[in-house]
């Protein structure tokens, strides 16, 4: 539970100091945060684990604690689910449907991952609420910017399911969307792998990691990070992204403490 939080700068970069309870035992720890307010995009594939299809209890389960672990150290939490680990709109158009249809089945795989994150995050005591882009009460409130907001500030998770609402659109857009609406300092892009690479490393035993690098050379270098309109819209609102290994447990707490894990890209 969230005691207070003091603003304060330490050389370059704003921090947030928290003071916070954890099992009824008041613990009084200063714990320097990069970043206040994030969203967290989460690809539906890394539901999986090693399951293969649908969706893997012990993964979703260390996800829900990593972000219990960013809301104790005083930072709000939006995210955004995809839903390749159960439809995938694209997929859908290969085997003969409807373009519009496909996508919106896989709209409706967002909004079964997002169901299960939240029971995941209930389960070990965390607030969190989830949204959804077309009207489907009573599985969830309709989205909402200004209610999204209110309730990141009191300290609850907001999962923001169903894409854009639109057919032909991604979730990675649907991410930069959100993210820039609620006022997200940055994306934080949890992969399978610890950032951006040069080239595939699955493949290229020679890729290497980039520790920082620009929106320009990004797509200068026709690197995959998202799809071109979610990347220019970080682009053109000046948000950053950071890409890292979300499977590693602690790796999400370590990226708000501002540690070099992955890969940051801005301006």
């Amino acid at each position: 539970m969230l005691i207070d939080v003091i603003n304060g700068k330490i050389n370059s970069g704003i921090y947030f100091f928290s003071t916070f309870m954890i099992k009824s035992k008041r613990v009084n720890q200063i714990i320097m945060v990069k970043y206040k307010r994030v969203l967290l995009k989460l690809s539906g594939e890394s539901l999986m684990g090693n399951a293969g299809y649908g969706i893997e209890a012990e993964r979703l389960n260390e996800y829900a604690e990593q972000i219990k672990e960013l809301l104790e150290a005083g930072t709000q939490v939006g995210i955004v689910i995809g839903g390749g680990n159960i439809f995938r709109g694209l997929s859908g158009v290969t085997s003969g449907f409807d373009r519009v249809k496909g996508d919106q089945m896989g709209m409706l795989a967002t909004v079964i991952n997002s169901l299960a994150l939240h029971s995941a995050l209930d389960n070990i005591g965390v607030q969190a609420l989830v949204y959804t882009a077309v009207r489907m009460e009573p599985v969830g409130e309709l989205y909402n910017r200004d209610k999204v907001v209110k309730n990141l500030v009191k300290g609850k998770v907001a999962i923001l399911s169903g894409g854009t609402g639109n057919p032909f659109f991604t979730t990675d857009t649907a991410s930069a969307l959100r993210a820039v609406e609620i006022g997200a300092d940055i994306i934080l892009k949890g992969t399978r792998v610890d950032g951006v690479y040069s080239a595939d490393p699955e493949k290229d035993p020679k890729a290497t990691r980039y520790n920082q690098i620009s929106f320009n050379e990004v797509i200068n270098k026709e690197l995959n990070v998202m799809d071109l309109t979610a990347f220019t819209m970080c682009k053109e609102n000046n948000l950053p992204i950071y890409v890292f290994d979300m499977n590693k447990k602690g790796n999400l707490l370590k990226v708000i403490r501002g540690e070099d894990i992955g890969t940051l890209i801005s301006k």
